[in-house]
């Protein structure tokens, strides 16, 4: 079994930063990958980046691109997301996953395991 805990969200004005982490327990990460979604109200999850555990190879959805930057630290068992240029349309309840291999995939169900999400706000 695996727990995810996000943590790091909040209020930010637009063209604001923050920094998301996601810290792993229960299993080593290391034939895992990380990756990190997004819901709105009304909206359904979407993929908004992922890392490759082994070979620290990301991917990123093209609305975040040249923004937001997937990370991990492999001693801590912690994923980050350090989000750049935030607009109001980010705002979202973000969600940290993981999923066993090494491919990075965007669909919500390839995933097997699931943090409690935290809430993004962006101000206009």
């Amino acid at each position: 079994q695996v727990q995810l805990v996000e943590s790091g969200g909040g209020l930010v004005q637009a063209g604001g930063s923050l920094r998301l982490s996601c810290a792993a327990s229960g299993r080593t990460f290391s034939r895992y990958t990380g990756g990190w979604f997004r819901q709105a109200p009304g909206k359904e999850r979407a993929f908004v980046a992922g890392i490759n555990w082994i070979d620290g190879s990301t991917r990123y959805a093209d609305y975040v691109k040249g923004r937001f930057t997937i990370s991990r630290d492999n001693a801590k068992n912690t994923v980050y997301l350090q989000m750049n240029s935030l607009k109001p349309e980010d705002t979202a309840v973000y969600y940290c996953a993981a999923r066993p291999g090494s491919v990075v995939t965007t669909t919500p169900i390839g995933y097997d395991y699931w943090g409690q999400g935290t809430q993004v706000t962006v101000s206009s």
